[in-house]
């Protein structure tokens, strides 16, 4: 049988590796890093993650928990990486970053029927079976020859990450541990702002320096990772109706709810290391520290990471990708990950594992799959081939894009729930009459 190609060892390229090299299929793996990073990236592991160590709720009552639980179903490899690197984090799945990814790392390197080729690829080869996963930071070369291929001029946006600090270096005196509503265990550190310190901390990021990003003519932020100061610019209030809302926190020491809190999440499973949640940004490293040590608790923080801010390409999926993530001109290519329009690392990864399947059909000579509407990953697929959208934009999975239950109920967690409960058991269905859960 022919090798399939893969292109890019992120999320995505290693979730369809693994599906085909599971069902039997040789892959050729290509990967550019570490010989050519990214803006973005910093290391050489497959499947990096350079915005945030969470992976979003992790219950049925939210869409992104419900496509979790579907690919846990369909023997993912990327969700037994992050359920083996899991750190405590309330009611989200976050995980020990660089763990998860040596977890991946060494699971594909250690594979038969992978062959790993460290060089950048600049143009998309000949084969019957090529899966382009290259990542929303795909290298100019490649991109080009994307658009050569598309037709279609693919869209960009900004994308940030947030600043990590040392937490030996935090003054525990000042915050406080617990999670929101109590709800899971006390997994984020609480800096908690009076009005005078939130309004001198907002006067200060409004006023602070950004760094200069080349090379782009338009700032076109993603609503989902904004960065701090974009969203503070928009209103004195913004930010803490976002990030730094306090509601559901009391402060232990005052018996009462802070006028705003600024949350810190482990970053590590050791807890060591804590990311600043909502505060993705693009200032100068100097004015991240000078700005960032205003808050209560952080005057004499140390940064293991700088916030960073960097491209994020994708194409015009409505126009030239069916739901099956195989171009519409050219069935022998298909796509995966960031690059096709989804937002983020989970729907990333579901896209690779849909396209790894497909493939293997696809070699098989039998029909492709388009996965249920009821389903989470379904409603993903979808979405990306069935947008009406004149102005196509990323978007995590979310249940408007799942197909509705049909009846009114009035609690939204219960009307979830049970959206959920279909969607698995439907998915359970289709897997058995599809034969497609069955790997080596």
């Amino acid at each position: 049988m022919e090798k399939v190609t893969v292109i890019g060892a992120g999320l995505a390229g290693c979730e369809a590796t693994w599906q085909l090299a599971q069902r039997g299929i040789q892959v050729e793996l290509f990967e550019m890093r570490p010989k050519k990073l990214t803006p973005a990236h910093q290391t050489g592991l497959f499947a990096e993650l350079v915005c945030s160590n969470s992976l979003r709720a992790a219950g049925l009552e939210n869409a992104v928990g419900l496509l979790k639980e579907e690919m846990r179903q369909l023997n993912s490899l990327i969700m037994e990486a992050a359920d083996a690197a899991a750190v405590p984090a309330g009611g989200a799945l976050a995980v020990d970053r660089k763990f998860f990814s040596e977890v991946i790392t060494e699971k594909i390197s250690a594979h038969p029927n992978v062959n790993i080729i460290l060089e950048e690829v600049t143009e998309i080869p000949e084969g019957k079976g090529i899966v382009v996963a290259s990542g929303p930071l795909t290298s100019d070369q490649l991109a080009e020859d994307i658009l050569k291929m598309t037709g279609e001029e693919a869209l960009s946006f900004f994308d940030a990450a947030a600043p990590i600090v040392d937490l030996e270096t935090v003054d525990l005196s000042k915050t406080f541990w617990a999670s929101r509503y109590s709800k899971g265990e006390a997994d984020y550190l609480n800096c908690p702002m009076t009005r005078e310190e939130y309004e001198i901390f907002y006067e200060a990021l409004i006023q602070a320096e950004t760094a200069d990003v080349k090379g782009f003519e338009k700032n076109l932020v993603f609503e989902g990772c904004m960065p701090i100061e974009v969203m503070a610019a928009r209103g004195l209030m913004t930010m803490a109706f976002g990030p730094l809302k306090p509601v559901g926190i009391t402060d232990p020491r005052t018996g009462k709810t802070p006028f705003a809190v600024v949350q810190l999440r482990k970053e590590n499973i050791q807890g060591t290391l804590l990311n600043l949640v909502g505060f993705q940004t693009h200032l100068k490293r100097g004015e991240q520290k000078r700005v960032f040590r205003l808050i209560p608790g952080l005057e004499h923080a140390e940064f293991a990471r700088y916030g960073v801010m960097h491209r994020n390409s994708f194409l015009n999926a409505p126009r030239v990708l069916r739901a099956d993530f195989r171009l519409r001109e050219k069935p022998n290519i298909f796509f995966a990950g960031q690059v096709t329009g989804v937002e983020g690392y989970l729907e990333s990864a579901a896209s690779g594992l849909m396209a790894g399947i497909n493939v293997f059909r696809h070699l098989q000579g039998q029909d492709t799959l388009v996965f249920p509407p009821e389903t989470a990953l379904g409603g993903l697929a979808r979405h990306l081939e069935g947008s009406p959208s004149v102005n196509f934009q990323p978007m995590n999975i979310n249940f408007g894009l799942i197909l509705p239950l049909g009846q009114k109920i009035k609690s939204k967690k219960e009307k979830n729930q049970k959206i959920s409960l279909r969607a698995l058991t439907v998915l359970n269905d289709f897997i058995e009459n599809n034969f497609i859960g069955k790997t080596d």
